[in-house]
């Protein structure tokens, strides 16, 4: 049987192999069955999505990473009061953290409550939510660098929308993972967030 993923907006997807110009393997992932699909997950490598449902094929690395650091950011997110419209992604030395794009289900359901009045508002939030939680596209807002390892210190960077300032800036000193998230994730859809530099 093909090996498949069916990602977070409910597209399944199927393990196919082919060979570049130069003879090697090379894995992507297609729509359908195709006769190259594989039916093992080739050795070293496992199924990743992105915070945005790409799926795709990676190889097997250690974690720089500890989990219980990713669970510490989470955490904080899940305290937040908008804290469902941010991910959470661990890659290489860094914690990413994205924010959705586009409007909230409240909002939306507030203009098509006016277009469909005779559905409950209630109903039609929820149902609003369900279709952008499927369909959400999120963009990198903040991260944690991991600067020394020994002493799981971090530093972290925002992104900017100032074409005067860098793409990413610097936002406080370096110190433990739990300090900055205590500081920093509080702020997040606040003005004082993005005084921060």
């Amino acid at each position: 049987m093909p090996i498949s993923h069916t990602n977070r907006k409910g597209q399944t997807f199927f393990l196919c192999q082919g060979i570049t110009k130069t003879g090697k393997a090379r894995y992507f992932f297609s729509k359908t069955a195709a006769p190259d699909a594989l039916e093992q997950i080739p050795a070293g490598h496992h199924i990743e999505e992105s915070v945005n449902g790409v799926v795709s094929l990676v190889k097997d690395r250690q974690q720089i990473i500890q989990p219980e650091e990713i669970q510490v950011v989470e955490a904080a997110l899940h305290r937040h009061p908008k804290g469902k419209n941010y991910r959470v992604s661990a890659k290489g030395k860094q914690i990413i953290i994205y924010e959705r794009l586009g409007p909230e289900a409240a909002s939306l359901a507030k203009i098509f409550g006016e277009i469909l009045p005779t559905h409950s508002q209630q109903g039609l939030v929820d149902r609003m939510q369900e279709i952008l939680d499927k369909n959400a596209q999120y963009s990198p807002m903040l991260h944690f660098t991991l600067v020394d390892a020994a002493e799981r210190t971090f530093c972290a960077k925002r992104a900017t929308y100032v074409s005067s300032l860098p793409e990413w800036v610097n936002i406080c000193d370096c110190g433990p993972l739990q300090s900055l998230v205590d500081q920093i994730i509080p702020l997040l859809d606040t003005d004082e967030y993005f005084e921060l530099i």
